[in-house]
C-alpha cells in the first residue's frame, strides 16, 4: 500500500470514530428526551382525567340545578297570574 493510501485510511478511521462517538452521544439524548416525553404525557393524562372528573360532575349538577330554575321561573309566573286575578 502506497503511503497516501495508508494517511487515507487513517483519515477514515478517525472520521469513523468521530462520528461513532457522536452517535453513540446523540443515542443516549435521544433515550432522554423519550423518557422525558413519558413522563409529560402520563401527568397531562392525569390532569386531564381530574379535570375531566370536575367537568362531568359540573355538568351533573347543572342539570338538575337548569331543571330547577326553569320551574321555580313558571312557578313564580303562575303564581304572580293567579294573585292578579284575585
Amino acid at each position: 500500500m502506497s503511503s497516501a493510501a495508508e494517511i487515507l485510511v487513517v483519515i477514515l478511521a478517525i472520521f469513523l470514530a468521530v462520528f461513532l462517538i457522536v452517535g453513540i452521544i446523540l443515542a443516549i439524548y435521544l433515550i432522554r428526551l423519550s423518557a422525558e416525553i413519558k413522563r409529560i404525557a402520563e401527568t397531562t393524562h392525569h390532569a386531564v382525567s381530574s379535570v375531566d372528573s370536575v367537568v362531568s360532575t359540573a355538568a351533573k349538577l347543572a342539570s338538575p340545578m337548569f331543571v330547577a330554575e326553569l320551574v321555580g321561573r313558571y312557578v313564580k309566573k303562575f303564581t304572580k297570574s293567579s294573585k292578579k286575578g284575585k
